[in-house]
């Protein structure tokens, strides 16, 4: 199994009263951090908009048991030899 990716939800607030979602993924350096996916339109309230993006990080874990994944070996594949 690969590692649990490091991805962080906020809301962004470019014009008063539009609140956008966004997705931040950590990169290679650990004070680096990449844009990963952001709203396409404008939530009229913060709290929506963390709410839809706190679902879009949720479709990012195919299961919700051990969150999003980097891909890596699978773990119930049968070893090679």
């Amino acid at each position: 199994m690969g590692h649990l990716r490091r991805i962080a939800v906020h809301v962004d607030e470019p014009d008063p009263g539009h609140f956008f979602w966004v997705l931040m993924e950590e990169g290679d350096d650990a004070s680096q951090w990449k844009e990963l996916e952001s709203a396409g339109e404008p939530h009229e309230m913060w709290l929506d908009a963390l709410h839809a993006g706190v679902r879009a990080l949720e479709g990012h874990a195919p299961d919700e048991r051990i969150g999003p994944r980097m891909p890596g070996d699978d773990e119930d594949a049968s070893p090679v030899g």
